[in-house]
């Protein structure tokens, strides 16, 4: 057994989640009340609360996301013996995901990982007005066939680019919203079977994020980084780095950059992982993998008795 663990992104929130950790595992609560208290801020209630649109704002969705994350590791750790960097290979996260990979490998602490997404959300939401940007998600289509999407519907005045190469198939797009809105229009005309656009606030992975990189980069300048002691896949170059230099650098460059997921998981196929594991809220990464690795084990880790499961099995 050659074993991943990955960490969801933006859009796996769901109002409720984290609350069976806390009820059941002291270690859980432990993670909630020093991001609530890093952060001055209770974001556990509005977790397990909502409002569902608060909880969607991108500055609360980050860290919100990323604790239930490192609850679920830090569960493994205290109530069952099983320390991440024993038992996996490879460590990734989607976008965010990234940085709760980086907190779980040990880059970052849990706090500072908590600061680190406050800024990013903010700076992410800051960096375009509302309204000026948007992202679809393109059906149908291959990464190297949604360029010609892109180009017709980019002009001198409207940029378009594709953000996240999911899996095959399912392309997201980023740029202004008249460039988005055309591309939801004549996708059809390209091949696409559906072309969605997406409830996010802001152009996300495009060159639009600049103003967002540079804050990041000043505000990593802040933090205390180690050395990865799992080697962490970075989303713009699908290949695994454990320097925390080139982390930082990398987590910056992602703010404007792709995140290159389909070969992420080609690499982690091509390096014989046979059981990969998503810790923290919802199964869209779990789902990716079973829709296009039939020979990969998968499977989403967020109740107790998913967590019970997976320590049995490692």
């Amino acid at each position: 057994m050659k074993n991943a663990f990955v960490f969801p992104g933006q859009g796996s929130q769901f109002v409720g989640m984290g609350k069976d950790l806390a009820d059941n595992f002291a270690s859980a609560r432990e993670v909630f009340e020093e991001v609530d208290s890093t952060l001055n801020q209770n974001l556990f209630q509005l977790m397990i609360n909502g409002p569902e649109q608060e909880l969607t704002m991108t500055i609360n969705t980050q860290p919100a996301l990323m604790s239930v994350s490192m609850a679920v590791v830090r569960v493994l750790e205290k109530e069952f013996g099983i320390s991440l960097k024993d038992k996996a290979t490879f460590v990734a996260g989607h976008s965010l995901g990234e940085y709760s990979a980086a907190c779980a490998a040990g880059v970052f602490s849990l706090a500072d990982t908590a600061r680190l997404l406050r800024a990013r959300g903010d700076a992410m939401q800051k960096a375009v007005p509302f309204g000026i940007g948007g992202m679809a998600a393109v059906i149908g289509l291959s990464y190297k066939d949604v360029n010609a999407l892109v180009e017709a519907c980019e002009d001198e005045n409207n940029l378009c680019v594709a953000a996240n190469d999911n899996s095959d198939g399912q392309v997201v797009l980023s740029g202004h919203m008249a460039a988005i809105e055309k591309a939801v229009e004549i996708a059809g005309e390209f091949g696409a079977k559906r072309c969605i656009k997406l409830p996010v606030s802001a152009p996300f992975h495009s060159p639009l994020m600049q103003p967002a990189a540079e804050v990041m980069a000043r505000v990593f300048m802040e933090v205390e980084a180690n050395p990865a002691q799992i080697p962490l896949i970075a989303n713009v170059l699908a290949s695994p780095i454990s320097n925390e230099k080139e982390i930082i650098k990398h987590l910056v460059e992602q703010v404007t950059g792709s995140v290159r997921w389909r070969e992420t998981m080609n690499f982690m196929h091509s390096e014989g992982i046979t059981d990969i594991y998503e810790l923290g809220a919802g199964k869209v990464l779990s789902g990716m993998v079973k829709r296009g690795y039939k020979d990969i084990n998968s499977s989403s880790v967020c109740t107790p008795s998913e967590i019970e499961e997976l320590a049995k099995n490692l």
